[in-house]
């Protein structure tokens, strides 16, 4: 019997899903709601809410799905998983109370006290005088979070402390309050962590770059590139990660009755006083996602499909291609600020020429049949090669033969750690 996935999801995250399950000799069958228009080319699309929970437990039954992957962080809070799992339909993705874990970033910090998980030092502001005092025990750089889902992009960290507080009445006039942290020194790690509610499981390693513009430089986004292996990591880090972050964290989750199924996305840095926890997402990030399913050679449907039913302990050893990945995304101009969508993309055929992949996220077809940007991030370019610059030289080759009116692409992504100027300090490991 082959297997049947629905992915919930419109991004170039679920693009990369949809891409692997494709992959998967088992899975015969996949649908993606609501999708997009790379997505449309490859599966069928259904146009559906995603955080409508009725209406996407009403699609999965409709098609007998085996399996639902949930992509976004939206559809979690809203408690889809959990309605899915009250039709008795198996799904890779946390309960609302698992999710909790990225959506609010001081319910984290409660679960890290309790798991005896090493992090940033932190204080909840609910108003503008306990920010102040938070900005001042802390000092610069300052690090100030909105407490709530804000897609990537509710962080600021300044020197200027007139901005980031700021920030924190932004987020108080909005109803909501903030997690002000001591800023944290060192190259940043994301590792995604399957787990079944009791069961860790590790994905290779990647690093993101969050900035817009080259050498990190201009505002947070949602991610402007990614590459994976990191030939700088100390060996050991990512059994370190299971044994102090993964498995306590698991563990405490599964102890309070909320256990967490789905992708523990682990953000890292390794400061000088060892590893330590930036941040948890409820699901695969983007756009690393992209780049670290362009190397996994063990079937993704079977995998998810353990861990949705427990049994991520019976699984053999994930394989991985040798080869490095390099993603590299296009955004419209004006994001993240004020993106201007509707702009026509050329050159998409020709991109996947040299064997990259086109990955879409915010893509939709116009009345003409063409394919137009329709949000902030359009687009990665994925590429594999035997070394990491000439996986990065692939995917710049193919992202410059894409065409989009003003347009914008950072130029150094994985450049650093090519070059070898990615240094981690010696108490980074094992601290």
């Amino acid at each position: 019997m082959g297997v049947k996935v629905l992915v919930l999801g419109p991004g170039g995250r679920e693009h990369a899903i949809v891409k692997a399950l494709l992959r998967d000799s088992a899975v015969t069958e996949v649908h993606c709601a609501p999708g997009n228009a790379g997505i449309a080319q490859e599966v069928t699309v259904h146009a559906i809410n995603a955080s409508d929970s009725a209406a996407v437990v009403a699609l999965a039954q409709q098609l007998s799905v085996d399996l639902v992957v949930v992509g976004p962080e939206a559809p979690l809070a809203a408690g889809v998983a959990d309605a899915l799992v009250e039709a008795a339909i198996p799904v890779f993705g946390p309960s609302k109370a698992a999710a909790q874990l990225e959506a609010s970033k001081a319910f984290a910090k409660q679960i890290m006290a309790q798991a005896e998980v090493p992090t940033a030092m932190a204080r909840v502001a609910e108003n503008e005088a306990e920010a102040a005092e938070a900005l001042d025990v802390f000092g610069a750089p300052y690090v100030v979070k909105d407490d709530g889902l804000a897609a990537g992009k509710g962080v600021v960290v300044t020197s200027d402390r007139y901005e980031a507080l700021e920030h924190a009445k932004a987020c108080f006039a909005a109803g909501g309050t903030v997690v002000i942290e001591e800023y944290l020194d060192g190259p940043e790690v994301s590792l995604f962590v399957l787990s079944d509610g009791h069961h860790a499981v590790p994905l290779e390693p990647a690093q993101d770059f969050k900035r817009i513009f080259d050498n990190d430089e201009g505002a947070n986004t949602g991610g402007m590139g990614a590459y994976t292996p990191l030939p700088w990591l100390p060996a050991g880090f990512v059994d370190e990660v299971i044994d102090r972050v993964a498995l306590p964290v698991i563990r405490t989750m599964s102890d309070r009755g909320t256990p967490f199924v789905g992708v523990l996305y682990c953000g890292l840095a390794l400061t000088s006083r060892g590893i330590r926890v930036i941040e948890f997402n409820a699901r695969f990030g983007d756009p690393e996602t992209q780049a670290v399913l362009a190397r996994l050679q063990t079937p993704l449907g079977g995998l998810l499909l353990a861990a949705a039913r427990g049994e991520l302990d019976q699984i053999e050893a994930l394989r991985w291609d040798s080869k490095s990945a390099v993603g590299v995304v296009l955004s419209s101009p004006g994001y993240p600020d004020a993106p201007t969508t509707g702009g026509t993309l050329t050159g998409l055929r020709e991109a996947e020429e040299n064997g990259a992949s086109v990955l879409h996220a915010g893509t939709a077809l116009n009345d003409a049949g063409d394919v137009v940007s329709a949000g902030g991030r359009v687009l990665s370019v994925v590429a594999l090669g035997e070394s990491l610059e000439a996986a990065r030289d692939a995917a710049y080759e193919g992202i410059a033969k894409i065409s989009l009116d003003g347009g914008h692409y950072r130029t150094d992504i994985a450049q650093k750690a090519i070059n070898g100027e990615i240094t981690v300090a010696r108490g980074a490991h094992n601290a």
